[in-house]
């Protein structure tokens, strides 16, 4: 069978179910302000003029911390009078007692009136915490997404946050959503809000230039399907006509994500291998800046689905995996990782409902690629080739888990019915069993 021409069509492609009068037909979008480019985060002390900002507190990680970045930018803000403070204590892959450290920390030395973050997705996270915890009254699981949490909307509005990626990957500097582990439930969720969004993204990709080759793949591949599961993702024609008050950030997929994703994955097919091959390529490393962005605008729009759902207990169980390049006291899987190692199967399992977009997506990441057979194995057979080649682990079963860990990771990914609503395909309990066994080892 040969392969396709750019998103041509074929026999199964998605068609709409609702009636006409039923139908979505409005789609929302949202994004910070951004700055990007090499020496944009020399600026931030002026950008903090501009809202009026006197005190601020900067959010960051003890290896973050370690690479005099965060102080840079402290001592560059400090330069326009306004008076800096660093809290350091940022755990990756946070949890809601890490979280919660940072909140006393803020409530403790404030008030502030902005805050900028500068690390990973784990330092973005936790300032967004940090800012809703300080601007509106309650506990962190009140805020945290049903049925984990409480699933409270912030009553007032946030102070400004800038965000500053040291990673390329998580997105969170565009995105409405703020992750973590709840350590007593050993699952991962969120808390997702319009106000959560960080004012402005400043994207300066010599600060990435430090990651490990294991870091730059991990969140590569989050990268890479923040744009695959968004340019996938059920359409926002396909879901009922929401009143006003009832819209989501995550609305489906839309001409503007599929724009933002698109580019994200021609960035992604050269820039990926290359960034994790050599660190110090800043070519790669802006193309990787730029794609992360791209993706970040797209899916923090469109959202993700089945990937990032099983991700969740994934991360959330892990026994004693310890990933090359992150801190190696506790046992951790990076949640690109996570997200990754039931990529392939999700998106087999999803083809049929958009088989056109998947085509595309493959051959947006691997335009000259040997392409297998049977359509739906074209986007699978190119992640699992990339995967093996930038040193993504052979499946879950790599990371420390076995078929008889299934059920119970299946527990955890319905948890996240948010993203699971966003699926091109519903998945059953017996289907994620079975991407997640199919998922056990991928080569």
């Amino acid at each position: 069978m040969s392969a396709l021409t750019d998103c041509e069509p074929i026999k199964g492609a998605r068609t709409t179910n609702l009636a006409a009068t039923e139908h979505e037909t409005v789609f929302t979008y949202g994004a910070p302000a951004l700055k990007y480019g090499t020496g944009a985060s020399d600026e931030i002390g002026y950008d903090l003029t501009q809202y009026g900002a006197h005190r601020v507190l900067v959010v960051t990680d003890p290896q973050v911390a370690a690479t005099g970045w965060p102080r840079r930018i402290a001592d560059g803000i400090a330069g326009y009078g306004i008076e800096t403070e660093i809290f350091d204590g940022v755990h990756v892959e946070p949890t809601d007692v890490s979280m919660q450290k940072a909140v006393d920390f803020a409530r403790g030395t404030g008030p502030y009136d902005a805050f900028v973050a500068v690390g990973g997705g784990s330092a973005i996270d936790t300032a967004k915490a940090a800012n809703l915890l300080t601007s509106n009254d309650g506990d962190l699981m009140d805020y945290v997404n049903a049925p984990v949490g409480g699933g409270r909307a912030p009553d007032r509005p946030l102070k400004p946050l800038v965000a500053v990626p040291t990673t390329t990957g998580t997105g969170s500097e565009s995105t409405t959503v703020c992750v973590l582990d709840v350590l007593s439930l050993r699952v991962k969720s969120g808390i997702s809000h319009l106000r959560l969004r960080p004012t402005l993204a400043v994207v300066d990709p010599r600060l990435t230039v430090s990651q490990p080759p294991g870091v730059t793949a991990a969140s590569g591949m989050d990268i890479l399907c923040h744009a695959a599961e968004s340019y996938t993702a059920k359409p926002y024609t396909d879901f009922e006509r929401k009143r006003p008050e009832q819209r989501v950030p995550y609305c489906g997929s839309n001409p503007l994500a599929d724009m933002f994703a698109e580019q994200s994955l021609r960035l992604l097919s050269w820039a990926l291998p290359a960034a994790v091959r050599d660190g110090s390529d800043l070519k790669a490393r802006e193309a990787m800046a730029l794609a992360a962005t791209f993706a970040g605008l797209g899916f923090g729009n469109a959202g993700v689905h089945i990937p990032h759902a099983n991700a969740y207990p994934i991360a959330g169980q892990v026994r004693d995996f310890h990933p090359d390049g992150y801190p190696g006291e506790e046992p951790m899987v990076p949640h690109g990782m996570a997200v990754s190692l039931t990529a392939p199967a999700a998106f087999r399992f999803t083809f049929d409902a958009a088989p056109d977009r998947h085509l595309r997506v493959a051959r947006l990441l691997a335009p000259d690629f040997e392409w297998p057979g049977d359509f739906a194995d074209h986007l699978p057979a190119v992640l699992i080739d990339l995967m093996r080649r930038i040193g993504i682990p052979d499946g879950i079963g790599a990371v420390g888990y076995t078929e008889s860990d299934v059920d119970t990771l299946v527990e955890g990914t319905l948890k996240q019915q948010r993203l699971l609503a966003t699926a091109p395909r519903e998945a059953s309990t017996e289907d994620l069993s079975a991407i997640l066994r199919e998922s056990v080892s991928l080569w």
